[in-house]
């Protein structure tokens, strides 16, 4: 039997599945977008979200035997034995180490560059790369004896951090960059950040590499050619980068401190470094037999360092913050004999806080001190010289959120803290809006061979990084 159906009702039929067909493509359109802004925490509506719609935190999964792998292989690039490392900047063992880490970058995809003093960089290029690139990386130079977490936590995490999010399915609008800095620590050549510093367009730096040597006589400009860098002065001008060249830079952390550990925390988010300023102090005296020499006839150089030693005691702890800090780190005497009296001492201090203004005033009061102490005993104070003074760096708040947001998403635990040692990310933050990431370490130790992260602390930190590095590629 036949059906008489009018052409205007099977129009309307047709008119009727043409509606539930758009609207059908419509929510789930819009249940892509919320699964991308339910990921990312801002909104998104661009043309790419449709890539998107099966990155979620869920997805975020950490390939932790491979990290501890490459932990360990990196290690291995050591001038001294396991379990201390030793790798310092251009030697044989920092070359054969920073091929290692081109190579796991090469792998992951990203397309590597380096500037002339051997800062190496990793791009993942976003969907939209005329948008400044969001950063985050540390270093790998280890001090003599020391551990394999330092620095590169930082940068083995920030590769992985990519793999995440790549496994995941996300595609970055801003690109996405790791950075390996050149000689964090100050072993070699005595200055620390060398590579973040000249990214950070620091003259003054640029021209004392040019005539810089090391312990045996090396130049700086000689060590760097053997390492396949820069042999010219000039090429040390291009490692400076304008201002905003990134739209944020986040840096991953071992703690470094104990506090994370004790307080049972997963992760610890920085809000400010501390930065030190270093002063050289010289006393000279007059010497003499430790038995013929009376008491109250002596012009004892010991003596008045000690005495300033205290001091710097007694004006960082004045300052009424647990903030301010200070120490002597270095303490020589001349002639160096049990049986003479000092003629001559040499300090090293370090003071660090959050406040530059605070800090300052302590090193006002030492220098106050140290005049005084020299007229008291007698002596004169031959050198008192600030050899450098850097500002402290605050977190910048949008990055702060950003880190907090990823924490909560990720069911993490953290706190607020400040970092009392400094980093890479002192001097990134004259180039771009910045924020750390800590996790814990075993009592706090690092620089030397007991320093230790559990891999499910690294996994946490890459996870929170990993989701903030995509939040704030989609800003």
């Amino acid at each position: 039997m036949s059906l008489n159906i009018p052409s205007s009702a099977i129009l309307l039929l047709l008119l009727l599945l043409c509606s539930f067909t758009a609207i059908s493509a419509h929510e789930n359109e819009d249940a892509t977008i919320k699964t991308m802004e339910d990921f990312s925490g801002y909104p998104f509506h661009e043309s790419h979200s449709t890539s998107q719609s099966h990155t979620t935190v869920s997805l975020l999964s950490v390939e932790t035997q491979s990290l501890q792998k490459q932990i360990d292989e990196l290690s291995t690039y050591s001038d001294t034995p396991a379990p201390s490392v030793t790798r310092v900047l251009y030697t044989e063992k920092d070359v054969l180490a920073r091929r290692f880490i081109k190579n796991l970058m090469g792998l992951s995809g990203l397309s590597v560059r380096e500037d002339a003093v051997g800062n190496i960089f990793g791009r993942w290029e976003g969907y939209n790369p005329d948008l400044s690139a969001v950063a985050t990386g540390s270093h790998i130079d280890a001090i003599p004896y020391s551990g394999k977490y330092d620095g590169v936590v930082g940068v083995l995490g920030a590769i992985e951090a990519i793999n995440v999010l790549k496994r995941s399915g996300f595609k970055p609008k801003r690109s996405l960059e790791v950075i390996l800095f050149t000689s964090e620590e100050p072993t070699r050549f005595g200055i620390s950040c060398l590579g973040s510093r000249l990214m950070a367009g620091i003259e003054a730096l640029a021209n004392a590499l040019k005539t810089t040597v090391d312990g045996q006589n090396v130049s700086f400009l000689d060590a760097a050619g053997s390492a396949g860098y820069t042999k010219h002065e000039d090429a040390l001008l291009s490692v400076f980068l304008k201002k905003e060249s990134y739209s944020g830079f986040v840096e991953l952390h071992i703690e470094q401190g104990p506090i994370l550990e004790e307080e049972g925390i997963s992760i610890g988010i920085v809000t400010a470094i501390a930065a030190p300023a270093s002063i050289k102090v010289e006393f000279e005296g007059n010497g003499g037999h430790a038995g013929a020499v009376l008491m109250p006839n002596r012009n004892d150089a010991g003596l008045a360092a000690a005495e300033l030693a205290l001091a710097v005691e007694k004006h960082v702890l004045e300052s009424g913050s647990v903030d301010t800090v200070g120490t002597v780190g270095i303490l020589e005497l001349h002639p160096g004999a049990i049986n003479s009296i000092p003629s001559k001492s040499h300090l090293e201090i370090d003071t660090r806080d959050i406040d530059e203004e605070r800090r300052n005033i302590v090193i006002e009061k030492i220098h106050r001190s140290a005049i005084a102490i020299a007229s008291k005993r007698g002596v004169s104070l031959s050198e008192f010289k600030i050899i450098n003074q850097d500002p402290p760096a605050i977190s910048d708040k949008s990055i702060i959120e950003a880190m907090e947001a990823s924490s909560k998403e990720l069911n993490l635990t953290y706190k607020f803290m400040i970092s009392r040692a400094y980093h890479d990310s002192l001097f990134m933050a004259r180039v771009s809006p910045m924020g750390m990431i800590f996790i814990p370490c075993y009592k706090g130790y690092s620089h030397k061979p007991e320093e230790y992260a559990s891999i499910q602390d690294i996994s946490n930190g890459v996870r929170v990084l990993a989701l903030t590095l995509a939040k704030l590629s989609l800003q």
